[in-house]
Order: C-alpha cells, then sequence, then structure tokens
C-alpha cells in the first residue's frame, strides 16, 4: 500500500537521525534552556529579521493551538476561525475545554476575509446583549488553510489591519508553513508574518521533523509568561533539545524550504494528470494537497494500492478526496499512482 493520505506518514529526514545519533549520549540542560534551542531560536529571529522575537518548540500542533489560546484569552473571550479550521474540526473541543468559544465563520475555501471579522466584531458590538456573548478577542487562521489554500500578502494584510484597529490578536497556524511559503502563488514571506501577526508557528512535524512546532511571538503581550503556559498544558519537554536540534538541522542551508518545494512539486504532477483526466478540483491549489472530485468507481479501484482521504460526498456517484504529498514522497510513487489513475480510467472507458 502507498500513502497519500497525510504528510506524516514518514519518520524525519535523515540529516535529523543523524544528528540525534551523533548527540545522543549529550548531556544538556533540559526544558528548552539547551544550546541547540538557543540555536535554533535565534536562526527563526534571523529568518524573520527580526531580533526581538520571543521563540518557543512544543511537540504537536493541537498542543500549540490549545496553549497560545489559552495563554492569550480571558475567560470570557473566544476565537474567531472558519467553519472548515483545525481548532473547530479537528481538535476534539480542546479550545473549548481550555475554557474558551471558537466563533466559527463561514467558509467555501478555508479562508476567512477581514470584512467578516469585521462585521463580528461590529455585530457583537451594538447588540444590547453584548455582556451576555462571548466577547471575539483573537483571530486564527491558518496558512496553507486545511483545504491546502493560502493567504495572500494583501488578504493577510488586510486581516492584521482589522484585528489591530479592533484589538483583536492575529494567530496564524504554521503546521504546513513550509508547504504555502514555497507555493508557486504564494507572496508572504516569513518576515511578513513576523510583522502582521501577533503570534504564529513553524510546523515540523509535517514539514521534515519527527514532532514539534515553533511559536514566534511577536506580541510582547503575549510573550509575557509564555513558558508558564507551556509547562501548565503540558507542553514543557523535559528533552527540549530534541526539539531544538530538529529545527536548527532543518533550517540549516534552506533544507526546510527546499522539502516543501519538492512536495509541491510532486503534488502538481498529480493535479496535472487529474487535469488531464478531467477530473475537477474540489478546491483549487497549489501547496501539497490536492483535493478533487472523483467517481466512486475509479476511488474503489485506486483505494486497492494506494491511501487518500475522504473530503466530503459530492453526489450518489461522485467524492471529493485528499491526495498529500509530503517532504519524502518519492517520484516513484508519484509515477505509480499517475500511472494508476490513467490505467483505470482507460479500463473503465474500454469496458
Amino acid at each position: 500500500m502507498i500513502y497519500f493520505h497525510n504528510d506524516y506518514a514518514e519518520g524525519c529526514h535523515e540529516s535529523i537521525l543523524k544528528r540525534l545519533s551523533q548527540t545522543n549520549l549529550e548531556q544538556t540542560s533540559g526544558y528548552g534552556t539547551d544550546h541547540y534551542c538557543t540555536a535554533a531560536a535565534d536562526r527563526i529571529r534571523k529568518l524573520c529579521e527580526d531580533s526581538s522575537l520571543s521563540v518557543h518548540f512544543l511537540v504537536g500542533g493541537t498542543q500549540t493551538n490549545m496553549t497560545v489560546i489559552a495563554a492569550a484569552l480571558r475567560s470570557h473571550q473566544g476565537v474567531v476561525c472558519a467553519g472548515t479550521g483545525h481548532i473547530h474540526v479537528h481538535e476534539t473541543g480542546a479550545i473549548e475545554a481550555t475554557g474558551h468559544k471558537v466563533l466559527a465563520l463561514p467558509s467555501e475555501d478555508g479562508k476567512i476575509t477581514a470584512r467578516q471579522v469585521q462585521e463580528l466584531v461590529e455585530e457583537h458590538r451594538a447588540s444590547e446583549a453584548m455582556e451576555h456573548t462571548v466577547q471575539p478577542k483573537m483571530v486564527y487562521i491558518s496558512n496553507p488553510t486545511e483545504l491546502g489554500t493560502i493567504y495572500s500578502h494583501k488578504e493577510l494584510e488586510a486581516i492584521s489591519v482589522c484585528c489591530r484597529s479592533n484589538g483583536l490578536y492575529l494567530f496564524l497556524d504554521g503546521a504546513r508553513l513550509g508547504y504555502g511559503l514555497e507555493a508557486a502563488d504564494n507572496d508572504l514571506t516569513l518576515p511578513d508574518l513576523a510583522r502582521l501577526c501577533d503570534v504564529f508557528y513553524i510546523g515540523g512535524t509535517k514539514q521534515g521533523a519527527l514532532f514539534g512546532e515553533a511559536v514566534v511571538i511577536s506580541n510582547p503581550a503575549l510573550a509575557e509568561d509564555f513558558r508558564y503556559m507551556i509547562k501548565q498544558r503540558g507542553g514543557m519537554l523535559a528533552k527540549g533539545r530534541l526539539l531544538g536540534l530538529q529545527f536548527d538541522t532543518l533550517l540549516q542551508d534552506n533544507l526546510y524550504f527546499q522539502l516543501a518545494q519538492q512536495a509541491n512539486e510532486k503534488a502538481d504532477q498529480i493535479r496535472n494528470v487529474l487535469s488531464e483526466l478531467g477530473y475537477p478540483l474540489y478546491v483549487p491549489g497549489s501547496t501539497n494537497q490536492i483535493f478533487v472530485i472523483i467517481p466512486d468507481r475509479v476511488l474503489d479501484e485506486i483505494a486497492k494500492n494506494f491511501t487518500f482521504s475522504l473530503e466530503c460526498r459530492v453526489d450518489e456517484e461522485h467524492r471529493a478526496v485528499r491526495f498529500c504529498t509530503s517532504w519524502a514522497t518519492k517520484q516513484e510513487n508519484v509515477d505509480a499512482l499517475c500511472e494508476a489513475l490513467r490505467k483505470v480510467v482507460k479500463e473503465q472507458k474500454d469496458s
């Protein structure tokens, strides 16, 4: 079976394994105070062109989202996101479990707009029952989104301006950030994110690390006492150097971005074949996630040798599914999938 259902099916890049082995018996201080975490944080500040940034390393995406949001909000405040947002649909109520409501906005492409946020804030503040309802205080977006779409510089700047003019924090989930930054139509940079967001994170788990997310905080109000929140939420890894070492390795010699670019290029190969076969994209995209509508009869055959994720049923005979490449996807596996798609379609046409 060949896996195309996610981008974390493999372990980690070989350079990380090699370095972990080389440093295995080295003694360091714990809880992220070691020189590997310091070096990785310095690399991130340099890439973001901002020496004032506060950088912290956590283990996984849900833990990171929960910790950041819990640290930012008071008990009567909520976080705004798209209806498809990861914190809304794929985290088992983790945010609500911290005592904060997720305020979901409708979205067809995984993104939300500055206008939607502005209208929500205005509606809340104009309500006679304002103090009886949850106060919007943070906007959560992901880039790429759950549907593989990306925000443009113009879109992100508009949301940032809206948040700052209304006293809201802007938090960007970067679990797949490298794939977004390396997309062919992307015009955002790490310095842009550091300038426009109050907090964002650079994903490692889905981009070549064994595990790990690097939280980057530009707003001093959120940076204060953040390590207390990491500890309280169970995110302070005793062997913190394992996180720092992985990011220090990935961010050397542009490796992180090269791996993301390779994954996007392989996804484009699959997209081209799907287009050649006449299958429409469920949502247009340019990252490593491909959402496409395919007849059930074709998917049933493909599923015998390849895995993919079900997005939704479109009608009685078609489903929208996701094929996902990763930093480690082999060219021969991409070729095998493309060949299998062509073969199944030809056989069904001839039958």
